[in-house]
């Protein structure tokens, strides 16, 4: 669908290249471009093959093409340049300090290409105090948004978000923020500075809550399994597998969550017919549903929940992910080249397009594997490769 869309990446780690990632997938050519050493992503695992390759890395940069450029270098600068005049976006993660010493932040580049669409991505932002701060998503998205601590219980410690949710979350607004710049450019025929950062995106994220704030002064506790009268909405059924029910029509679901628990006559009793009634007995209450649970196989509450119209649904660890039955049918994973003349599976992006889907992925690329390719694109000769290879410019 992005078929003759240019997008030079120049970012590390997981927001940015999964921002230009997406729009590989969706069929815009994508050129990497590398400091010396490659991403260093491609190190924070122990690489399953040379050159880096590891998982982590793989589903956010399969299809792209890559080049190792030394800014730091004239040399690498100028291939840079290049790059991105024949580019129709820019996405970068590097902080502004850095992109304006190098002479490729956003003002200085809208100078020479009016119609660039320029994708920045940070931790907090092009302004103020902290936009050289480095961050990751554990700091800037988890902690600092609010994220973490508004799922922090009274009596507990800040939980931990999995690697890069924060980061895939950023990269999803990021290509959104691009698309609709590509869009607005068919009709302004102007380039677009784009900004995302983990920190907007965390307090996007949280945006029930900073709203409830906003307006109330205040928000709900986060929830404690067992205390402050807050009933649970994960229990576990026999052989210990988890699962999680929602109570959507409060007077209608509960008799059936009773049910499913083999307490029917909890669902007859009066003082279980309110809310205010079950969180006063959410100890009994909660120490019912455990015992009959985990009396019962998982397959079959869930069949008489869903008889019965009620939300529920598995727990699953990623294992299980694989092979669920729910994610198979939504497409939730992608074929891909592996590199070495065989196919995987890949997760998948966020979005479908039925009918257009551009089929199996290409593999993601060893660092500086299209370096020659790309630079006799741009008109270099076999002669000046090699004095840039020379001079280390390139690699």
């Amino acid at each position: 669908m992005l078929e003759g869309v240019k997008v030079v990446e120049m970012a590390a780690y997981i927001a940015g290249p999964v921002a230009a990632g997406m729009m590989c997938d969706w069929g815009a050519d994508v050129i990497k471009v590398e400091a010396p050493g490659g991403d260093a992503i491609r190190w924070n695992r122990p690489a399953l093959k040379p050159g880096g390759w590891n998982p982590t890395f793989d589903a956010d940069n399969r299809g792209k093409r890559s080049i190792v450029v030394d800014l730091r270098k004239p040399e690498g600068a100028a291939v840079l340049r290049k790059l991105i005049e024949g580019a129709d976006v820019f996405i970068t993660s590097l902080r502004p300090r850095i992109l304006s010493r190098a002479g490729f932040d956003y003002e200085s580049v809208r100078a020479w290409k009016p119609d660039l669409i320029y994708a920045s991505v940070t931790g907090y932002g092009l302004t103020g105090p902290f936009a050289d701060t480095p961050a990751f998503d554990i700091t800037a998205f988890w902690a600092r948004s609010g994220i973490a601590g508004q799922m922090t219980a009274a009596t507990g410690a800040p939980p931990s978000g999995r690697a890069g949710m924060g980061d895939h979350i950023t990269g999803l607004s990021t290509a959104l923020g691009v698309m609709t710049a590509l869009f607005a450019r068919t009709r302004t025929g102007k380039g677009q500075l784009v900004e995302s950062s983990l920190l907007r995106t965390g307090a996007h994220i949280l945006g029930y809550d900073l709203s409830d704030q906003i307006r109330r002064g205040e928000t709900t506790p986060a929830p404690h399994r067992g205390h402050d009268g807050r009933i649970s909405v994960h229990y576990r059924a026999a052989a210990g597998r988890w699962f999680s029910i929602w109570a959507h029509d409060l007077a209608k679901d509960w008799p059936i969550i009773f049910r499913a628990a083999g307490r029917p006559d909890l669902a007859e009793d009066e003082r279980m017919q309110t809310p205010e009634g079950r969180d006063a007995r959410a100890a009994e209450v909660m120490a019912a549903l455990e015992a009959g649970f985990a009396k019962r196989e998982l397959e079959d509450i869930g069949r008489d929940l869903e008889a019965e119209g009620l939300i529920w649904s598995p727990v699953l660890t990623a294992g299980e992910v694989l092979v669920d039955p729910a994610h198979l049918a939504a497409g939730n994973l992608v074929e891909m080249d592996d590199g070495e003349g065989g196919t995987m599976l890949s997760p998948a992006g966020p979005v479908r397009f039925p009918g257009a889907e551009s089929g199996r992925k290409g593999a993601s690329p060893s660092p500086g594997q299209h370096t020659d390719a790309i630079l006799s694109e741009l008109g270099y000769g076999a002669a000046d490769i090699a004095a840039m290879r020379q001079a280390q410019a390139v690699g």
